[in-house]
């Protein structure tokens, strides 16, 4: 049974930095994709960032590139997602998501279709 965690999310000032974490079980990270999606309050769920087990290929959204930096750890089956210089515009539910297991709920992100979902984590930017 896939089980995707989250945690590290809070409430920064803007230009602070926080670390997400998700921690997969059910399935090992080295064969499938696991990143990130967010959504805002009132806006559609968009793909942040994820990193795919076979290569280590990285992707990332336009919106933050060259701010946050996604990374996993093998032996602890997690992935983490560094955000820097975090902006009010960061603020959104964060959802660890990976394509190991396409439930109902599916999404597109870059080439990969994610489909097993964490429960989310906040993460509030404001001053």
């Amino acid at each position: 049974q896939v089980q995707l965690v989250e945690s590290g999310g809070g409430m920064v000032q803007p230009g602070g930095s926080l670390r997400l974490s998700c921690a997969a079980s059910g399935f090992t990270l080295d064969h499938y994709a696991i990143g990130f999606f967010r959504q805002a309050p009132g806006k559609e769920r968009e793909g942040v960032s994820y990193i795919y087990g076979y290569d280590d290929n990285r992707v990332y959204a336009d919106s933050i590139k060259g701010r946050f930096t996604i990374s996993r750890d093998k032996a602890k089956n997690t992935v983490y997602l560094q955000m820097n210089s975090l902006k009010p515009e960061d603020t959104a539910v964060y959802y660890c998501a990976t394509d190991y297991y396409l439930g109902s709920d599916r999404e597109w992100f870059g080439q990969r279709v994610f489909g097993s979902w964490g429960q989310g984590t906040q993460v509030t930017v404001s001053s």
